[in-house]
């Protein structure tokens, strides 16, 4: 096998021989491969068949590319039947290409080798553009769940497909994919935030707690907020309390949400602990998304998977998205016999969450008031995907030593690094601001679009820094959204991607100064000119 599409990948270049770090297998990799090339043998089929861009098209290779992200489907047979269900798309688009007496060669599946083994600087091109779209792939995903879809999306992932299998192309023709990447995935993500918050209302500053009750409960992890709903939904008035995990904790924001009296508070912190944190855990754990790491013995007959994620011997609920087994597996396990206090990786036993833009700019006046009276100096984007390979203390320790005059906006994963913290307030808000998931780097963009808006400034010229950390393939599109709108200075660790050629990433540096995270103190000096 060889992989090297997460921050983690071994060595920082590339996973190969049996096993990734992540945990995937040689064959469930070589799996994923044939997937990607059976994807772009798709895309060509489309290309210039107007009459072929169905949403049964879309849909299938939206969920394909959103399987092969890091820690989503682990299980074969799943990954198989996806290939299937691609064959037999492609068949009805084409149905005489397999017969033809002339074959074309047009239409054809890609070997990902010919991906792998490539001139490095296009390898790398190709790998910006494949990655990019997996982690757009995810969000057109959550937003075809609540019913909203854009066919302008759907066209670029089949553009972006066709260019990934071009291998007569150069970098002339795949840097400008690469920087659309960027441009098609803010829209993507403009189009989910308007499927959340049209569904389940503008997310709301809230406490959540970080205790959980006695009794029977249910974790839920992921993204997936409507499967968080169709969970309350099925659990209301049976006993059972639910608590989420990762990326769900933003969900207590939402008032749609929110509402439901069993949705209680918050359960361990980043993804990567979840093989410690849920070893003895008396409930069952529901994964929605790309949070799944191999579950240990200790508590694998309490795992449950839904939508794309996927484990061999897991049970997954399907399509009826029927919660049955999950609830009745909570009331077998019965939960803690009393209340049972945890906390943050600080020592916090509460956290804060629900400041998307709606809520920040609704005090827009007050904020740029205190910019100009010098009450606020410096605004801190800190925020990305977490991770367990050493150096990411790096974003506590910075988010704990910035002055008393700043303001952390946070998002993604990665605040549980920090977001226990008691840092005080500034004009009535708190110092660290949590935006929400990794997709609401969305509300992030919007408040720093009218921030410059108010100042009558380029966003580069706002007092605002964006130190970001990076995992997975959703974090590849949002850092390429920030360069296609021109953000420059982003300081990125905590080690730069493996598919970045020295070429490619001198561009990078030449054209955004983009740079790799050094120490708390030395990037804080160059940042604050002190």
């Amino acid at each position: 096998m060889f992989c090297y599409q997460c921050e983690q990948t071994a060595g920082c270049s590339g996973c190969t021989g049996k096993a990734g770090v992540c945990g995937k297998k040689e064959d469930t990799a070589r799996l994923q491969d044939q997937l990607t090339g059976a994807l772009i043998g798709l895309a060509r089929s489309t290309d210039g068949n107007e009459w072929a861009l169905k949403d049964s098209t879309a849909a299938i290779v939206v969920e394909g590319l959103f399987a092969t992200l890091t820690n989503v489907n682990f299980d074969n047979e799943a990954l198989q039947r996806l290939i299937d269900r691609v064959e037999e798309e492609k068949a009805r688009l084409i149905p005489d290409c397999a017969v033809c007496a002339s074959p074309c060669g047009k239409n054809n599946d890609y070997d990902m080798e010919k991906l792998w083994t490539a001139d490095e600087d296009i390898r790398s091109l190709k790998s910006l553009i494949l990655f990019g779209i997996r982690g757009m792939a995810a969000y057109a995903y959550h937003a075809a769940v609540l019913g909203y879809k854009d066919e302008e999306i759907h066209r670029f992932l089949y553009k972006a497909l066709f260019a990934v299998g071009m291998d007569d192309w150069g970098m002339d023709e795949l840097l400008p994919i690469v920087l659309e990447v960027g441009e098609v995935n803010l829209k993507c993500m403009a189009m989910l935030d308007k499927a959340n918050t049209e569904t389940f209302g503008n997310p709301e500053p809230t406490e959540v707690t970080l205790t959980v009750e006695k009794g029977p409960f249910i974790v839920i992890s992921g993204h997936d907020l409507y499967d968080l709903k169709l969970l309350l939904e099925q659990t209301e008035g049976k006993g059972i309390n639910i608590y989420t995990h990762g990326e769900m904790l933003p969900a207590h924001a939402y008032p749609e949400l929110k509402k439901y009296r069993q949705l209680k508070g918050n359960f361990g912190t980043a993804w990567q602990n979840q093989q410690k944190e849920f070893a003895d855990l008396p409930a069952p754990i529901l994964f929605t998304t790309n949070c799944l790491m191999p579950p240990k013995a200790s508590y694998a007959d309490r795992v449950f998977t839904t939508e794309v994620v996927g484990y061999p011997e897991m049970r997954h609920i399907g399509e009826d998205k029927d919660f049955t087994p999950v609830i009745e597996k909570a009331l077998e396990l019965g939960g803690y016999g009393e209340n049972r206090e945890f906390h943050g990786i600080n020592g916090g036993s509460k956290v804060m969450t629900g400041f998307a833009r709606n809520t920040v700019l609704s005090v827009a006046d007050t904020v740029v008031d205190a910019v100009k009276s010098g009450a606020i100096r410096h605004f801190f984007l800190v925020g990305g995907c977490d991770g367990s390979r050493p150096g990411r203390n790096y974003y506590t320790e910075f988010v704990r030593q910035t002055p008393p005059d700043t303001v952390i906006l946070t998002l993604a994963c990665g605040k549980y690094r920090f977001n226990d913290l008691d840092l005080g307030t500034i004009g009535g808000l708190p110092r660290v601001m949590d935006i929400g998931q990794c997709n609401d780097a969305y509300s992030a963009i919007q408040i720093a679009l009218a921030l410059a808006d108010a100042f009558d400034c380029g966003v580069n010229d706002l007092p605002l820094s964006m130190i970001l950390s990076w995992y997975e393939q959703k974090a590849v599109c949002i850092l390429l959204t920030l360069l296609h709108l021109g953000i420059k200075d982003i300081r990125l660790g905590p080690t730069l991607p493996a598919f970045i050629s020295p070429n490619v990433l001198n561009f990078l540096v030449e054209k955004f100064n983009i740079a790799p995270i050094t120490t708390p103190e030395e990037d804080l000096k160059a940042i604050l000119g002190e």
